[in-house]
């Protein structure tokens, strides 16, 4: 699931298309291919490991086509090998693909009952199949795309290349992002601007939802997978020296960053889940079931991923949890075992505070493992075991993606240590994992309550305090919603676990201060709606974050914003982008400067 490029060219593609893959090889990949048109006839040639080895195979076998697509994977559903390596053909049409397909087995089991053979075990050969039965029903290849989009759920993004079809490309996007090119007579797919640098400076962004056909004479996008009207998307001029911290239709890198999440996360979990068979990667090295304690320490958001972590680990794998905030771990002096377990986490992997702890224990004999977004960086050289969090290059300085994709891998971890120790069962490790596996797709669509935060942001703009509450794994992302607002729009915030309101905070509520109240419908729920109720009886101006149901028993009398529906487990993902998004645009009705506030660095490299 990792990088897609597409071309209508003058001349033989293949070359072209792995040289814009290599422009994608920062986010990690095991297997590439190329398919392209030669005289009407779809042909591929694909290879497991790295770009070097699908070049030696184009050396041997070459493809001369003018229209083509290409790919580099990531394995999600079946390992990395030539038959699970995109494109996925049929003689009609061949696709790449970005994502997940959640349904993929219902849809598979439906293709089965009707004869169709698979060659492979990833859920995007399901994709193909759908099409061509379409195809086959008569359909043009711009009628039965869409008609198979609407059968898909989960966060994706395609590129289609039809048989007989050498001026005809259609590409789709929900949830993974995906950029259009244009050129002189040629156009362009890619799955962001770094991708199509070499070719044009002419690039448009597809929004959630947009179904795009491309010939060589330009691009006609149509909203709602393709079935909607036709819509406008903006070119823009994409300088090549700047590709790889293009903001793109964005007005701040934050806001594309968090765009990114549905994608990066679900990156992140493909490289440490085995979605087809709904298990969590253990970790080489690391002994979860002599283990008697962990000790987890980290800095700033990453603290707070940390907290959320300590749910997971004391309740999915039954074993208690230290964490210390790293510039002061040291000097707490706690009893360290010798062979016991640190767990480091940090975005740049420069943390001086947390490299330091990392030293201190290593000093006292215990293993290591590292949380981090840079697999190069010092503290994952240092480290006995790296998990990383492939949430790619992130440019604003206040934590948004990489704090998700944090999260995520933490998730995993806690999945596999509960497994390891015998505490959680295959069944559940399976609902775990599932509930996992859904969680890009929910990601984005909380992404589309931003006209609604955007809204609610104006009135917390006029306000010079705010209170964040929770409980359980919700207490940790309150305190990270507080932080997020005083990161970039310095207007003075705390998060607090809802029940000690009463025991302080509780005075500093009036009719000035916005009170966030994060409240998933779950066995907290209750406890949390009535400190709620407190807060409102003080005058408080309340804004309640829960699902449809939370939203049903609390009533109507409070400010209501309703995410998507899901397992507990997944909720602090879920109810991170909320408050990262009422931050971000309470920033920017202040003009503060949103990606480089006052006083803040991204790598934080002194103590």
């Amino acid at each position: 699931m990792c990088g897609i490029v597409g071309i209508l060219g003058k001349e033989a593609v293949a070359p072209q298309i792995v040289d814009a893959l290599k422009r994608l090889e920062y986010r990690g990949y095991d297997s590439a291919g190329v398919a392209t048109l030669e005289k009407g006839v779809l042909q591929r040639r694909r290879a497991p490991g790295k770009l070097r080895a699908l070049e030696d195979r184009l050396r041997q076998e070459p493809l001369s086509g003018r229209s083509g697509i290409g790919h580099t994977r990531w394995a999600t559903h079946g390992g990395p090998s030539e038959v699970n390596a995109h494109p996925h053909a049929t003689d009609r049409v061949a696709v790449v693909h970005n994502g997940i397909i959640e349904n993929f087995k219902e849809l598979k089991e439906e293709l089965a009952d009707h004869g169709v053979i698979f060659s492979s075990d990833t859920d995007t050969e399901v994709i193909v199949h759908l099409v061509t039965r379409e195809l086959d029903a008569g359909k043009s290849p711009r009628e039965a795309v869409p008609a198979v989009l609407a059968r898909l759920r989960g966060a994706f993004a395609l590129a289609f290349l039809f048989k007989g079809e050498e001026d005809l490309m259609i590409g789709a996007r929900r949830g993974s992002p995906l950029a259009v090119g244009y050129g002189d007579g040629e156009m362009y797919l890619g799955s962001d601007a770094i991708a199509l640098a070499p070719f044009t400076d002419r690039v448009s962004y597809l929004d959630d939802g947009d179904c795009v056909v491309l010939t060589r004479d330009g691009a006609t996008v149509r909203d709602k997978d393709g079935s909607g009207a036709a819509v406008d998307r903006p070119v823009q001029k994409s300088l090549v020296t700047s590709a790889l911290i293009d903001k793109g239709n964005y007005r701040h890198f934050m806001a594309k960053e968090i765009a990114e999440q549905p994608e990066v996360v679900g990156h992140t979990l493909a490289h440490h889940l085995d979605m087809g068979a709904g298990k969590a990667r253990l970790p080489e090295g690391i002994d979860f079931k002599r283990l008697d304690r962990i000790a987890f320490s980290a800095c700033g958001t990453a603290y707070y991923a940390g907290l959320v972590a300590r749910y997971w680990f004391e309740k999915f794998a039954r074993i208690p949890v230290d964490i210390d905030i790293a510039s002061e771990f040291r000097y707490r002096e706690p009893p360290l075992k010798d062979g016991g377990l640190a767990v480091l986490i940090s975005q740049s992997g420069e943390t001086a505070d947390t490299l330091a702890t990392l030293r201190h224990c290593r000093s006292q004999g215990m293993q290591i493992a590292s949380v981090v977004n840079v697999p190069t960086s010092t503290i994952a050289r240092e480290s006995d075991a790296v998990l990383p969090t492939l949430a790619g290059p992130e440019i604003g300085v206040a934590s948004t993606k990489a704090f998700t994709c944090q999260l995520a891998t933490l998730a995993t971890l806690a999945v596999a240590a509960g497994k390891a120790r015998g505490v959680l069962s295959d069944d559940d490790e399976q609902k775990l994992v599932t509930s996992l596996i859904e969680l890009p797709r929910l990601m984005a669509e909380t992404i589309k309550l931003e006209p609604q935060i955007e809204r609610l942001a104006k009135d917390f703009s006029r306000a010079r305090d705010a209170l964040y509450l929770g409980r359980g794994t919700s207490y940790p992302i309150a305190m990270e919603g507080a932080l997020k607002l005083k990161e970039i729009s310095y207007i003075h915030a705390e998060g607090y676990a809802a029940g000690e309101l009463k025991h302080g905070p509780i005075a500093l509520v009036d009719e000035n201060v916005p009170v966030v109240v994060l409240a998933p419908y779950d066995n907290l729920f209750e406890k949390t709606v009535s400190n709620m109720q407190e807060v409102a009886a003080r005058g408080g101006k309340v804004l309640l974050v829960t699902d449809a149901k939370g939203a049903k028993q609390a009533g109507g009398e409070f400010e209501t914003l309703i995410v998507p529906d899901s397992y507990a487990f997944v909720t602090p993902m879920i109810y991170a982008i909320p408050m990262q998004l009422l931050a971000y645009h309470t920033a920017v009705f202040m003009g503060t400067d949103v990606d480089q506030p006052r006083n803040l660095a991204k790598s934080v490299t002194v103590e």
